[in-house]
């Protein structure tokens, strides 16, 4: 499966964004899909993850109850809606998907989108 995630830009402190992770080759829905961020200088960290019947979502401490984790398999798209963004939040972000996995290890997972940058102004 390939994967596109987009949405990142722009934006300030309290303000939103909506990440979308696409992909095309195979029905998305067959995957449990990841949300990672890598800040420079960083390692890459966990984020968000979604079952494949979108039934179960996991969320990082530092991001509970700002973002939340979506998928329209009609669309085979998985989201990610941020909310009261904060500086903290720059980075880098990355979808992967998984047929056999829904938590936070990156190493579990099988295909990585390419990021999209989002960059938080104080």
């Amino acid at each position: 499966v390939q994967l596109q995630a987009f949405g990142g830009g722009l934006v300030q402190a309290g303000g939103s964004l909506r990440l979308s992770c696409a992909a095309s080759g195979h029905t998305f829905s067959s995957y449990h899909v990841g949300w990672f961020r890598q800040a420079p200088g960083n390692e890459r960290e966990f984020v968000a993850s979604i079952s494949r019947d979108g039934a179960l979502r996991y969320y990082a401490d530092s991001v509970k109850g700002r973002f939340t984790g979506s998928r329209d398999s009609a669309k085979n798209t998985v989201y990610l809606q941020m909310n009261s963004l904060k500086p903290e939040d720059t980075a880098m972000y990355y979808c992967a998907a998984s047929r056999s996995y829904v938590g936070g290890s990156s190493t579990t997972y099988d295909y990585w989108g390419q990021g999209t940058l989002v960059t938080v102004s104080s």
